[in-house]
Formats: structure tokens, C-alpha cells, sequence
């Protein structure tokens, strides 16, 4: 009898660049094989101080790396007039209500794309894999056409887009439930729209959470799995990272990085990629649509 194939999956790490210690979490798991992808946040120093270790590591251990379009927190790299304050990009609440209302400068937001997009491929020396959000920036009303123009005109359409909706009858089945029905509402028909700039998508997305210690991260990374290979098109994402001061300045979720990592990297978490007949694999690898 032979064994079978495990089915790929994306698991993708958001937050590359943010801090040494968040960058040197992701890429040691990378090369343990239990991420695929990461997004890096190139508007903050860490991208360029990272970039090029990350480089050497995904010649020996692919991975797809992507910008983690970043407008919500941290310092823009434009002006972002009418977007930021006091030299700093808004909160995700504030974005938020401002993209519902309609009253975004879409022309700031495209402006700071452009730059964010610029900075990864100075450090990079090529286009990103993908494009995802920090935050779920990037599926807000507006801002999502904007990446989708940005993307098809600058490349073709070669990146990939991370589709960040979920299913309300697998989303009932895990933690993280009110988070992720919110975000699929700002999803809702980003795959099709998608599709017309010429952008892939993944079909299935997993890892919602509270961040709280209410719920150990391995049963969030286990829910994740279920029913994986069935799904079509899976992304996983997580946050995993070690604490240090760079962080703890620029970022409220510290901890719960840690335990991030910690099961990451344990023999549990790949026991649990095995019962679940899974591996983490590139885009490029998961079943055409």
C-alpha cells in the first residue's frame, strides 16, 4: 500500500519586518518547512535590515513572499495626505469607518501602495508573490480596487491576492467566529472582482483568533486544518514572531507571537499536519481554480 500524497496548503506568516525578533521567528520557520509564505511589511526599517537573510533562506527553502500593504499603525513612507496623522497611519477602526463612509483619499492610498511596492522591490530586486494586508487593510471597500488596479497595471496580474473570507458553516465550527464573519463581509465577491484584473485567489482561509490565552494556539492551528483537503485553495495565516523592544514600541500583540512560534516549530505541529494529511506548499502548488 502506498502512502498518501499530503495535500498543499498555504501557511503564510503576516508581519515580516516588523521587528528582529518577528523577522528571525519567521525565518526559522521557513526553513523547518512550516511556513510557505510571508509577507513582509516594507515601509518599516525591518524590511531592509531582514530582507536580504530572507533572501538566502527561500534559495534553500522556497517560500512566496509578498507585501503586507501596510496602512493602518505605523509611519507612512508619503506624505498620506488626508490618510495619516501626526506622521502616523490611522487605526483600523478609523480606516474602517472612513472606507464605509466613502470618504478614503483613494489617491493617498494608491500613492502609499506605489511606495510600499517601490521599498520591497529595492530589497527584494523582484515583484512580490502576492499582496495581503495588515490588518485586512487590503479587502475594505476601495482600498481593494486599488490594489487590484495597482497590481494588474504594474504586473500583469502575476501576483496573487489573499482572499480573506471564510464560510459561515466552517467559520461556526472554530474559535475566532464574530472576527471572521466580519471580515468575510468586507470580502464578500473580492475573488470574482479579482478575477477580472486577471489576480488569483486563494478559496479557503484559516486562523482567526482572538489572541487571547482563552484558547491554546494548538486547537487554533488544529481547527485550522479541518477539512483542509477538501477545501480547494487553503491559506492559513499566523502571526508567530519572538518579543523584543523593536515590538513592543511598534506593535499591541506581543505574546501570543511566542506561542505562535513555539508550536510552530514543535514536533506537535507537524503531527498535527500529518493527521490532518496536509504540508505547507506555495501557491503555485495548490489546485487550479
Amino acid at each position: 500500500m502506498t502512502a498518501s500524497i499530503p495535500y498543499p496548503i498555504v501557511i503564510c506568516a503576516d508581519d515580516f519586518g516588523l521587528s528582529s525578533g518577528v523577522s528571525a521567528g519567521i525565518i526559522e520557520l521557513i526553513t523547518l518547512g512550516r511556513l510557505s509564505a510571508t509577507g513582509a511589511m516594507s515601509g518599516l526599517p525591518g524590511w531592509r535590515r531582514h530582507g536580504g537573510e530572507l533572501a538566502r533562506t527561500v534559495r534553500e527553502h522556497p517560500a512566496d513572499i509578498g507585501l503586507h500593504l501596510t496602512l493602518t499603525g505605523q509611519r507612512p513612507l508619503t506624505q498620506a495626505q488626508g490618510l495619516a496623522a501626526n506622521e502616523r497611519l490611522p487605526s483600523i477602526g478609523t480606516l474602517t469607518r472612513a472606507a464605509v463612509s466613502r470618504t478614503l483619499p483613494l489617491e493617498a492610498v494608491r500613492a502609499e501602495l506605489r511606495a510600499q511596492l517601490d521599498a520591497f522591490e529595492d530589497v527584494w530586486g523582484a515583484p512580490p508573490d502576492f499582496l495581503d494586508g495588515h490588518q485586512h487593510c487590503h479587502v475594505l471597500p476601495g482600498i481593494r480596487r486599488v490594489v487590484m488596479e495597482e497590481l494588474a497595471h504594474r504586473y500583469g496580474g502575476s501576483p496573487w491576492l489573499r482572499s480573506c473570507g471564510e464560510t459561515l458553516h466552517r467559520a461556526r465550527r472554530r474559535t475566532g467566529f464574530a472576527k471572521a464573519m466580519v471580515i468575510a463581509a468586507f470580502d464578500r465577491g473580492l475573488g470574482a472582482q479579482a478575477a477580472r484584473f486577471g489576480l488569483a485567489t486563494n478559496d479557503s482561509f484559516r486562523g482567526f483568533y482572538d489572541f487571547s490565552d482563552r484558547v491554546p494556539y494548538a486547537r487554533v492551528f488544529r481547527d485550522s486544518l479541518s477539512n483542509a483537503t477538501s477545501s480547494g485553495r487553503v491559506l492559513v495565516h499566523c502571526h508567530p514572531g519572538r518579543v523584543d523592544a523593536e515590538l513592543v514600541a511598534l506593535d499591541p500583540l506581543t505574546t501570543p507571537r511566542e506561542q505562535e512560534l513555539a508550536y510552530l516549530a514543535s514536533p506537535a505541529c507537524g503531527d498535527a499536519l500529518a493527521r490532518a494529511g496536509v504540508r505547507a506548499a506555495r501557491f503555485a502548488e495548490l489546485p487550479k481554480a
